[in-house]
């Protein structure tokens, strides 16, 4: 072995929140951080720095609570509230109902970065950065991954956690596009409501807002999915026509919108390819990219890296245990990837259109707020996942 030579265990390329989550959870489950490898081509200042704000669900505090990495900054959501524009009927969702302490909690993409990057730090897990991986070898005993510094990464496995936004990844085996595009800033309102989420159906796709409080007090993290060229005039339009347009689509629960920051957008789409080999696997949004309607994305991955680590802490030392564990792990995830993809594809693509079965979908919400069994069910599939 050469200093050009690197050899663990297991290799990890991608270190954003479901990579980081799977390191930290293998040395947790009491796999030598030595034997772990993360390999990213961002510097961690720069994924630090990274505002975009996530929503984080109650199973996904515990995890990261597992592995030291809480608490972090971030807002708590004891309220959902959904609804359909133009249409009666809607559904509140209570943390009080579920007996937790929140529903979920919103935060920025950059302090979970680095309360994972802590975490790992803390276990002596190595990280590669920056640095990218141009060639992935896989061969009958293992892995041999090239990095663009010279070095070879060899290893029993690679696991892939580094993903992309719709449009960059055409070789799915599952994929639609929604023909929508999501508009994304932070918002303020003259009359918030603490601690509630909204989720609203519009004719073209779902409105959220998110509370996420910081310095400058009461915000929302605002995702408008829209037409693509309505994106882009939304894009275009100063600040107060751009508000006063969300004002109309959203209605005026949170009083009238009195400010917003710099608005980015990026397209939307479904990517889902469950493959996997005897050494190489994917999780998170290298695995499946959904579309960010209930917020599901991030904690899906989450719960994939929670999943693998276990398997791969068990089978790393046993005869053919590596093999073994990428293919439980595909038959484990099946089911609640499987949920969690058909959900937010429905809710995608059943509101988002025009036609006399939306005043089926208001009544269905409306019966939603008065069937607690449903009620409590999806709330669940939101926070946990299909178990």
């Amino acid at each position: 072995m050469t200093e050009q030579e690197i050899h663990v265990d297991v290799a990890i390329c991608g270190a954003g929140p479901v990579g980081l989550a799977l390191a930290a959870l293998m040395a947790r489950r009491g796999v030598a951080p030595g034997r772990i490898a993360l390999v990213d081509a961002k510097a961690l200042g720069q994924a630090i720095s990274d505002p975009r704000s996530i929503a984080l669900s109650w199973g996904s505090r515990m995890l990261l609570e597992d592995v030291g990495a809480w608490p972090l900054p971030c807002t708590p959501i004891h309220q959902i509230h959904v609804s359909r524009r133009g249409h009666l009927g809607r559904s509140l969702m209570d943390r009080a109902e579920h007996k937790v302490e929140a529903l979920g909690y919103v935060a920025r993409y950059g302090e979970v970065v680095d309360a994972l990057a802590r975490a790992c730090e803390r276990a002596g897990v190595q990280v590669l950065r920056p640095v990218r991986v141009t060639a992935l070898d896989e061969r009958r005993d293992g892995v041999v991954l090239e990095l663009d510094d010279g070095r070879k990464l060899h290893a029993q496995a690679a696991v892939q956690a580094e993903g992309g936004v719709f449009g960059e990844q055409a070789d799915r085996t599952q994929r639609r596009d929604y023909a929508q595009t999501a508009v994304i800033a932070r918002i303020s309102a003259s009359q918030p409501i603490a601690h509630r989420a909204f989720e609203r159906f519009t004719d073209e796709g779902p409105l959220a807002l998110l509370p996420q409080d910081g310095p400058d007090g009461h915000r929302y993290a605002l995702v408008w999915c829209v037409h693509p060229e309505r994106a882009q005039q939304l894009l275009d339009l100063g600040e107060p026509a751009f508000l006063r347009q969300l004002g109309e689509a959203f209605g005026e629960r949170l009083g009238t919108f009195t400010g917003a920051s710099e608005r980015a957008a990026f397209p939307l789409g479904l990517n889902a390819d469950p493959r996997f080999s005897a050494r190489t696997v994917a999780i998170g949004n290298a695995a499946q990219t959904l579309h960010p309607v209930a917020g599901q994305g991030l904690n899906l991955g989450l719960r994939d890296a929670a999943v693998l680590a276990r398997l791969l802490a068990r089978g790393i030392d046993r005869e053919g245990g590596i093999a073994d564990a990428l293919s439980r792990f595909a038959e484990e995830r099946a089911r609640d990837r499987g949920a969690i993809i058909r959900t937010t594809d429905a809710l995608a693509r059943v509101f988002a259109n025009t036609g006399p079965l939306q005043a089926v979908f208001g009544l269905a919400l409306a019966a939603l707020d008065t069937v607690k069994p449903a009620r409590m069910l999806l709330a669940e599939l939101m926070m946990f996942g299909r178990r």
